[in-house]
């Protein structure tokens, strides 16, 4: 209550401020200073876009030597109002947009579709994408009917780097040094880029090139204890089992990019944007587990079985983009058109998913603290001589993800009774496939291969001790020597076809879409008014597996969507206006909802469900913008969302052809889901007071949300349908961002905090509220800055989760862990070279 009491409360201060400064900033207007470089540079350039858009959108732009204010495209994101990231090992990863989950939003690059490059997943990771390649990043949140229709929350935008980003010869390097505190491990980075105009022709710079490189290798790891919510309400809290995992983690992200402009005359222009990136995931896994015959309370000692693993994999994401395309004019008509195509793959090589080494029975073992549960166990359970290898399975995994397109758009300028006016309207065609490949094997009953109890005991595979910083952990495990052991042996007699067989698929995507709209300008007023059409093939094939019989599974479907939008702007005055915007919208679920596997076994069914629907939103934007200046806005927005057919997980054991399964998991479509909320921003550099006052920066955003949907499953207990009503899953009821930063010529500093409440994350069974896994709030605190040596020699600090942040998912309250993880501050030290 206090974090979001005092969120709002800064909020209000900061735009009660901004109104009492404005007298005092437009005095100083005629006379504003503008900085090639810096941080306010940087937010004037973003707001500036941000108010010309005919959509509702927030901006983030790299400054002046090509830098945006984070590391991580997906952090720099955050920052902005109503948006919020899933970390991954606490690095951002996926961005949700108003409280929608990533996967219910979409990202371009250069204004192409980039899909996924994971099996069952839409939302593509912006850690992917090394931010050193981009230009510009926007959220759309209001679409206009000659945009692609698949976001609820947002479209981000991606814009990479283009020679008319700056004048003549442009080119930067750097260097960087990064220590991870909490594996004491430094890591290196180089970037740079590049751009230059020339003249062809006639013309004069008209033909721009712009180059961009970077690369980074970092080695950080994680501490972690989970239950996954395997507690027992119903005789107080106890657990049945909990497990220590240490993660050792190397992450290498390679990226470049090449552009083309060309601009032979007012009247035209034409552009080739490439950018490929590869991110590169080492992740070894030692873990430690307890699994107690009866449900234990915190102290109680009983029997428990004890167990070591081991993960150790090795993954690699590529995207590629390539856009080609350009814009002419004729007369009062405007022709432009975009090829597109792009490539997500994710390979994972023969790797070790998980090797078990069964420890047996431990007595008088336990554990302590609900929320970081901690063992308390003999000292037995920490002798690797106490355990054997049981289990090793072995997998290897390929992603593929093409997307393919053809834009055309032709718009005419008129007058409309003394008004001036455009109608535009075009088409596009989109092919996508998406093709996943899984092998699996699995390597058991090990002593029956001629190996002996001592080839099999844990002695032979121990690689030190774990360095693990929520207690004692115990013996690491050699992924090599598991590696030999298995090498040794004929994998055919361990293949597993039914893991190899039921996760394969190919899935298909034409969407051909159309669109009309009309924009006018009446006095102080712009509309926008049209309609888009989208049609949509779809294909799904696999392979479902019934008591290990084997069978192909094919379905197609077609739909199709008319989707009207409004959109309104009215100038008040020089400085402000309102908008306003009703739209449609709609995403298709994820490619593991609509996974056409199964598997039957006995009265158990796991099966995706490719029949189900769409997700479609009705939408309603409305909101206030004043721009102060340099670098100076103060808004306010509220929104609503009507979505119709939201996908959530379910059992249908019990009805309709699952009449007589125990279980049946799979995923359904909600009737309708409600989500509304309020936006507020602000932002101000303060250079009309005296120095050093003038070197100040505030910037503040809070997004205040609420959500409501039902969903509908069996309950075995009482043998009927029942429903429930939850919170979107992923949606943070408040989230925001506080920026203090100051500059001078030479010396730029920002501190930044950014703040997300708790979320549901995952549901149980319709009638076990008490086992949802929900995330907790989190604040993040960073601080950087920069320092000129010379006009073009730049040195940067930063350090990044000051407080050391930790990830907790609890299981219905937060007493009860799901999950809790630590990963320590980062330090970064680094050295950029620019000439401009």
């Amino acid at each position: 209550m206090y974090k979001r009491t005092g969120l709002v409360s800064f909020t209000l201060t900061a735009l009660a401020l901004a109104i009492a400064c404005e007298r005092l900033n437009a005095a100083e207007a005629a006379t504003e200073h503008v900085d090639v470089v810096g941080q306010a540079a940087a937010i004037d350039s973003a707001l500036k876009e941000q108010r010309s858009s005919d959509s509702i959108k927030s901006v983030v732009h790299a400054d002046g030597v090509a830098q945006l204010p984070d590391e991580n495209v997906a952090e720099a994101v955050q920052r902005l109002p109503g948006i919020s990231v899933e970390r991954d090992q606490g690095e951002g990863r996926f961005v949700s947009v108003r409280g929608l989950g990533p996967d219910l939003n979409s990202v371009t690059i250069n204004g192409t579709l980039v899909p996924s490059p994971e099996s069952e997943r839409r939302a593509v990771a912006l850690d992917v994408l090394p931010s050193e390649l981009v230009q510009s990043l926007s959220v759309i949140k209001t679409l206009t009917p000659d945009m692609d229709a698949n976001s609820l929350g947002g479209t981000v935008d991606v814009k990479s780097l283009s020679a008319f980003d700056h004048k003549g010869l442009f080119y930067t390097g750097s260097t960087e040094a990064s220590y991870d505190k909490n594996t004491h491990q430094t890591s290196p980075k180089f970037s740079g880029a590049a751009s230059n105009r020339f003249s062809l022709g006639d013309g004069i710079d008209n033909f721009g090139v712009a180059a961009a490189l970077s690369w980074q290798k970092r080695d950080f790891g994680s501490d972690n204890v989970e239950t996954g919510g395997a507690w027992d309400f119903s005789n107080g809290a106890r657990l049945n089992e909990f497990e220590q995992r240490d993660y050792d983690i190397s992450r290498e992200r390679a990226g470049g990019g090449l552009n083309f402009d060309y601009k032979p005359d007012d009247l035209s222009s034409y552009y080739l944007r490439t950018l490929y990136s590869r991110y590169k995931d080492t992740e070894t896994r030692n873990a430690a587990s307890l699994e107690f015959a009866d449900p234990q309370a915190p102290g109680e000692l009983g029997d428990a079985e004890g167990k070591r693993k081991l993960k150790n994999r090795e993954e690699t994401q590529q995207i590629q983009s390539y856009v080609v395309g350009g814009e002419r004019m004729l007369g009062l008509w405007t022709l432009s058109g975009q090829a597109g195509y792009s490539r997500s793959s994710e390979d994972s090589p023969g790797h070790i998913a998980g090797a078990t080494f069964d420890g047996g029975d431990f007595a008088d073992s336990g554990f302590y603290d609900t929320a970081k549960p901690r063992p308390l166990v003999g000292s037995g359970f920490y002798d690797p001589a106490n355990f054997s290898l049981d289990k090793v399975d072995w997998e290897k995994q390929h992603t593929q993800d093409t997307e393919k397109n053809l834009r055309l758009d032709l718009a005419r300028d008129y007058d409309l009774s003394g008004y001036a006016s455009q109608f535009k309207f075009g088409g596009k065609v989109s092919r996508r496939h998406k093709d996943n490949d899984l092998e699996a094997w699995v390597y058991k009953d090990l002593d029956e291969q001629g190996l002996s109890d001592e080839q099999l005991n844990l002695t032979q595979f121990q690689k030190g001790n774990v360095d693990y910083r929520l207690g004692r952990f115990g013996p690491g495990i050699s992924a090599g020597n598991i590696r030999q052991l298995i090498g040794g042996l004929n994998r055919d007699d361990f293949y597993d076809p039914t893991e190899s067989t039921v996760n394969d698929f190919t899935i298909r995507e034409d969407i051909n879409a159309g669109y009309l709209m009309n924009t006018v300008d009446i006095d102080d007023w712009r509309f926008i008014a049209g309609m888009r059409y989208e049609g949509t093939e779809f294909e799904a094939k696999g392979t479902g597996a019934t008591d290990g019989q084997f069978s192909a599974t094919e379905t197609k479907r077609r739909y199709h969507h008319w989707l009207p939008g409004l959109h309104a702007r009215y100038q008040i005055d020089k400085n402000t206006q309102v908008r306003a915007a009703w739209t449609k919208s709609v995403v298709r679920p994820t490619f593991g909802q609509l996974a056409p596997g199964f598997v039957i076994d006995d009265d158990e069914a796991t099966f995706g469900n490719p029949d189900l629907k769409p997700l479609e939103s009705s939408n309603l934007d409305l909101g206030i913008e004043h721009f102060m200046g340099r670098a100076g806005t103060v808004s306010a927005f509220v929104f609503y969302k009507d979505v119709q057919n939201f996908v959530y997980n379910t059992d249908v054991a019990g009805t309709g052809a699952w009449a007589n399964f125990a279980e049946a998991h799979t995923f359904a479509n909600g009737d309708s889901a409600k989500l509304y909320g309020l936006e507020l921003a602000y932002s101000q550099k303060f250079d009309w007071l005296p120095a050093p006052w003038n070197g100040l920066m505030i910037g503040a955003n809070s997004t205040f949300s609420r959500s409501s949907a039902d969903i509908e499953g069996f309950d075995s207990a009482s043998g009927r349908n029942r429903k429930r009503n939850i919170s979107l899953p992923n949606q943070s009821d408040t989230v925001g961002n506080l920026m203090l930063g100051w500059e001078d010529d030479t010396l730029s500093l920002r501190l930044s905090a950014n703040y997300k409440s708790a979320y549901l994350y995952e549901l149980a069974s319709i009638n076990d509220k008490a086992h949802d896994l929900h995330v907790d709030a989190q604040t993040f605190v960073d601080f950087s800055a920069r320092y000129s040596l010379t006009k073009n020699l730049q040195v940067s600090f930063e350090a990044q989760n000051l407080t050391d942040e930790s990830y907790f998912v609890y299981t219905g309250h937060r007493s009860y862990n799901g999950q809790y993880e630590e990963y320590g501050p980062t330090y970064k030290l680094g050295l950029t070279f620019t000439h401009f």
